[in-house]
């Protein structure tokens, strides 16, 4: 009932009905009568029919809401995975910056490899 009462053409129809008297004014009565008549039934039911779709709404809501809140714990995990592997980047980066180069060279005659573990002498 709440989707017929709900539709355009339902509109139309007690636009049409509620002219009615001015074609003949003795049906003022009766059309008065089956007016009330329609109201005391179509609210109630519009009353009804609004609260089943609001229930519907609400679950879906509900439902809605406890899938954001995975994809959200799921994306703050993998942003914490993120923020531990560019902090082991910038550790190693700053790590290499201290350290001093790899080769060091005395005039082109010499170069003594610094950081290598098995270091051979040139």
């Amino acid at each position: 009932m709440t989707v017929m009462f709900g539709s355009i053409w339902c509109v139309y129809m007690f636009t049409v009905f509620s002219l009615l008297p001015l074609v003949n004014a003795s049906w003022q009565g009766p059309l008065l009568y089956i007016s009330n008549c329609i109201q005391l039934v179509a609210l109630p039911a519009l009353m009804v029919g609004n609260a089943v779709i609001a229930r519907g709404t609400d679950q879906r809501a509900i439902e809605d809401h406890t899938a954001l809140m995975e994809i959200l714990n799921d994306v703050r995990e993998e942003l914490a995975q993120v923020r531990a592997f560019t902090a082991g980047i910038a550790q190693a980066q700053k790590e290499n910056t201290e350290r001093p180069a790899d080769l060091i060279s005395f005039a082109n005659e010499a170069v003594i490899t610094v950081n290598e573990a098995t270091a051979s002498k040139s």
